[in-house]
């Protein structure tokens, strides 16, 4: 008998479609098309089924963490400018019952920019990962997978 792999939504907002182009000597020079194949093959190697998305849409991501709560699955997120403002964000964050892993590519505690300071998402997430880079990313779903 198999086991079903659990299922993971990886969540990236406005901006992080850019990555490769966007600030590389913040951000770096991995795609977000690199990123999604990256988290799908350490999802595996987990026995997590990874699902990535990317939008600059904020009531789009309010509706996949909608259906996230509703359907208990666990998420990483990284909500990039959305993180320090958005109280939409973190009414869906509240919501959520399955872990809720906060990852930054870079360290927004220690960027020169003071509104950078405070994420909305933080008091809802069992783990924040910040300045990491991309391995950030792998840290967050070792998290939810038990290691």
């Amino acid at each position: 008998m198999t086991v079903a792999a659990t299922r993971v939504l990886v969540l990236n907002g406005p901006n992080l479609g850019r990555l490769g182009r966007r600030q590389p000597e913040i951000y770096g020079s991995t795609t977000h098309d690199e990123l999604v194949e990256m988290c799908r093959s350490w999802g595996h190697e987990l026995g997590l089924d990874v699902e990535v998305r990317q939008t600059n849409h904020e009531g789009v991501m309010l509706d996949w963490l909608n259906a996230a709560a509703d359907e208990q699955t666990p998420v990483v997120l990284n909500a990039a400018a959305w993180t320090h403002y958005s109280w939409a964000i973190y009414d869906a964050c509240a919501q959520l019952a399955a872990p809720l892993v906060e990852v930054h590519i870079s360290a927004p505690s220690t960027r020169p920019e003071e509104w950078r300071h405070t994420s909305v998402v933080t008091p809802h997430a069992a783990r924040v990962i910040e300045g990491h880079g991309l391995e950030g990313y792998r840290m967050a779903l070792e998290t939810i997978a038990g290691r």
